[in-house]
């Protein structure tokens, strides 16, 4: 409406200060309205923001039932602008009613204003069906894109007879009908409750030519939820449904809520049976099973295939033959942020963080500014993991304060050297508290023998940069009034470094006159 199209946002996380953040990253100081003074202690307001309404968290907890996430789920895309629609990192096929059919995990569509410039972003999942083409003009309001929110689709990519393999009544499967519809479909029997008959048996779908039985097009693994309203050796065209595997409500979502869930985004815990990620960009294949486990296959464009080991209670969402990106979800469950971290990027990990986190805060009606969220991910991102040490001074496999990598790099860019190649870590805050550089504020919180002795056992030094170090030691604090003292201070020791170097300089140089005088 005002013809802004898109702004640049700084944000805590992204803030290249070495102690700290700067002030153009934070923004507006929340209490004052205007911009956030130098020396205020952001982290403690941080803190405090997020601990003040946690105490009204615990008064009433919320239950999120499975059945009334499930009536809110997203199904379609309807675009808010006019203009071009483009189609991007899209993989479809065209159904017999000439619709597209996304057979990708990555798929975006993109709208564009008259002037060429993206104004509408929008994920469309696999199985959707696209109503637009790319290039294609749409209109504000237009459905450019719908799905079934309740089931996982498999899609037949090309055209061809379908034939059932291992599938035995009363053994593999069961043959029902459906009250509603009347019509038939099969669904799986769960491996645990298979009889003996079923031993050896793996029940498949083939899609093989249709005049050549003996030419397989492409092999589809069921897991043991999977429903199939389709008939052995029927003739299906590209774009069909082969299958539909119900998405099951609970296992997606997590429904801690109040401040135990808060305390397990901060502490950066793993949930038990958490969605596994592709761990690179390629071919989906499955190669020889193990007694427990299925193995998964991702094969890149450059011919490298990374093995992923998996379950086999899992329900693997990703088909033989099917492309995926790196971090696409292969496995439901609960998102793990190490993985979020790890394959997505920082920029992935702070929107989930902040997201989970305000979602608790906002069923109790408490609305929090999310720079004070932000600014306690900067602090668990404090850390990383050296993958190569290149030509500095730190171990393969160390873990050290990234303010200090950088530095190190770009002491190594300046002298033509090889920097140091890390891999940013996601620690829990009581972690990261006790991994700070000061000795003295993590012993004032928890271990203080066992930091107290390591500190003293390695030969740390405490440069006092924080609060809670020179309280301990009785010094006025760096923040407020104290950051200026502090500030002037260190311009003044500077200084009389300074004189004393130059009055040594002068006084060698009298020395060396002197001799040479006496020489002469």
């Amino acid at each position: 409406e005002l013809g802004v199209e898109s702004i640049k946002a700084r944000s805590t996380i992204t803030c290249d200060t070495r102690y700290g953040v700067c002030s153009a990253c934070y923004g507006n100081d929340m209490a004052r309205g205007h911009q956030i003074g130098v020396g205020e202690a952001v982290g403690v307001i941080a803190a405090q923001s997020i601990g003040e309404p946690g105490t009204q968290l615990t008064m009433r907890t919320f239950h999120i039932g499975g059945a009334a996430s499930a009536s809110t789920a997203i199904s379609s895309v309807n675009i808010n602008t006019d203009g071009v629609a483009h189609l991007e990192g899209m993989k479809s096929i065209t159904n017999a009613n000439g619709d597209l059919v996304v057979i990708s995990r990555s798929a975006e569509v993109t709208i564009r204003n008259t002037r060429g410039q993206e104004v509408e972003r929008y994920k469309i999942p696999y199985g959707a069906i696209v109503h637009v083409q790319d290039g294609g003009a749409v209109k504000a309001k237009d459905k450019i894109a719908d799905w079934d929110p309740h089931t996982h689709p498999i899609i037949s990519e090309q055209s061809g007879r379908v034939v059932f393999v291992d599938f035995v009544e009363g053994v593999t499967v069961n043959k029902n009908t459906d009250p509603l519809t009347g019509l038939t479909f099969f669904e799986m029997i769960d491996e645990a409750e298979r009889s003996a008959a079923a031993k050896g048996l793996k029940p498949l779908i083939k899609m093989v030519d249709e005049k050549d039985s003996e030419m397989v097009l492409s092999t589809h693994y069921l897991p043991s939820t999977v429903k199939i309203n389709l008939e052995d050796n029927q003739v299906i065209t590209a774009g069909e449904v082969l299958a539909k595997i119900p998405k099951d409500q609970s296992k997606t979502s997590d429904i801690t809520g109040g401040l135990p869930r808060v305390a397990d985004l901060f502490e950066a815990r793993k949930a038990k049976d958490h969605s596994i990620l592709a761990e690179t960009s390629g071919v989906i294949s499955f190669g020889s099973p193990t007694k427990s486990k299925d193995r998964l296959i991702i094969t890149s464009k450059e011919g490298e295939a990374t093995e992923m080991m998996i379950h086999k209670w899992r329900q693997i969402n990703v088909f033989d033959g099917e492309t995926v990106e790196k971090g696409d979800v292969v496995s439901d469950g609960p998102s793990n942020p190490h993985d979020i971290l790890r394959l997505l990027g920082v920029e992935a990990l702070a929107n989930y963080v902040v997201k989970e986190v305000q979602n608790v805060y906002r069923l109790q009606g408490v609305n929090i500014s999310d720079k004070h969220i932000e600014v306690i991910v900067k602090q668990m991102l404090r850390k990383v993991e050296v993958l190569d040490a290149g030509d500095s001074s730190f171990v393969n496999g160390e873990t050290a304060e990234y303010a200090r990598v950088i530095d190190t790099n770009k002491q190594l860019a300046a002298q033509g050297k090889d920097p140091v190649v890390y891999q940013r870590l996601l620690m829990g805050i009581t972690k990261a508290s006790l991994a700070t550089e000061s000795f003295i504020s993590a012993a004032s919180f928890q271990e203080t023998t066992r930091v107290l002795t390591e500190a003293s056992t390695t030969g740390r030094v405490d440069t006092l940069q924080g609060l809670k170090e020179n309280v301990i030691v009785g010094r006025l604090i760096p923040a407020g009034t104290g950051f200026k003292y502090h500030q002037e201070k260190r311009a003044k020791r500077a200084e009389s470094i300074m004189q004393t170097a130059d009055a040594e300089a002068a006084l060698s140089a009298q020395l060396s006159e002197a001799e040479e005088a006496t020489e002469g």
